[in-house]
């Protein structure tokens, strides 16, 4: 049982921070060997309480460092949900922090211009080494995202996942944990954009174009489609930001 001792009011918080990170590695080594499996609650405050010797404080920090490590899900009022470590829940833990920093001057286009970067390069592996079932799926959201071009919002779901196959086709879980970070991450500053149907059809058309590219496996014109693409979509929502000059760069989804 973890003892959190009597100490001076001016030493509490430290006490209180040091007894917290002996939950919190109790906590981790009891999710890690399979104790409480993803989507399992964590016991009540009560029975932590009962358990470790320790304070509501205590708990609650460490309730608050196992869900800033992307351990466990915390919601005002309900027990906390594991959720098992995976890149998924490694990303969601910096979000915080990256959200900060897109706050910054610049800081939306240093992410988006990681993004560009990192989809040429999965362009260009997808041109040189998609398999049949990864041209089919391309296909298969490239046919989903011309459907939806009269309906922005649904364009916009379509848009994401087109995008999302080319993350896919490596056969890495990190890519596609990043795609999804990378759209949760923007998806506030591009809900900005202004959508038309009109312009709907210009981003199809990309998407078209990146397709016919990796289906023909030149990589040279896939890259070069996919620059194209993001950095006219960037010109085209950039006016939207409130400090656009700082933002001045080469956004669809």
């Amino acid at each position: 049982m973890l003892e959190e001792p009597e100490l001076p009011s001016e030493t509490v918080s430290r006490a209180t921070a040091r007894a917290a990170d002996a939950v919190v590695v109790h906590i981790e080594s009891r999710i890690s060997v399979g104790e409480w499996p993803d989507g399992a609650f964590l016991p009540a405050e009560r029975e932590l309480m009962a358990e470790y010797g320790i304070s509501r404080t205590v708990v609650r920090e460490a309730i608050a460092r196992l869900a800033s490590r992307g351990l466990v899900e915390a919601r005002h009022r309900f027990r906390p949900v594991v959720r098992r470590p995976g890149y998924d829940a490694a990303l969601s833990a910096v979000g915080g922090i990256v959200s900060h920093l897109l706050s910054s001057s610049g800081g939306v286009k240093n992410l988006y211009d990681v993004r560009v970067f990192l989809e040429a390069a999965l362009v260009r592996h997808a041109a040189l080494h998609a398999r049949r079932e990864d041209i089919a799926a391309l296909r298969s959201a490239l046919a989903a995202n011309e459907q939806a071009i009269p309906d922005s919002q649904r364009f916009y779901a379509t848009d994401v996942a087109f995008h999302g196959v080319l993350y896919q086709v490596p056969r890495n879980p990190v890519f596609p944990a990043l795609h999804k970070a990378f759209t949760s991450w923007l998806a506030p500053h591009w809900e900005r954009m202004l959508r038309s149907p009109e312009r709907n059809r210009i981003n199809y058309l990309s998407h078209r174009e990146i397709c016919e590219a990796i289906v023909e496996r030149d990589p040279d014109a896939g890259e070069r489609a996919l620059q194209n693409h993001l950095g006219a979509a960037w010109e085209y929502v950039r006016g939207t930001f409130a400090d656009p000059a700082a933002d001045a760069g080469p956004a669809d989804a």
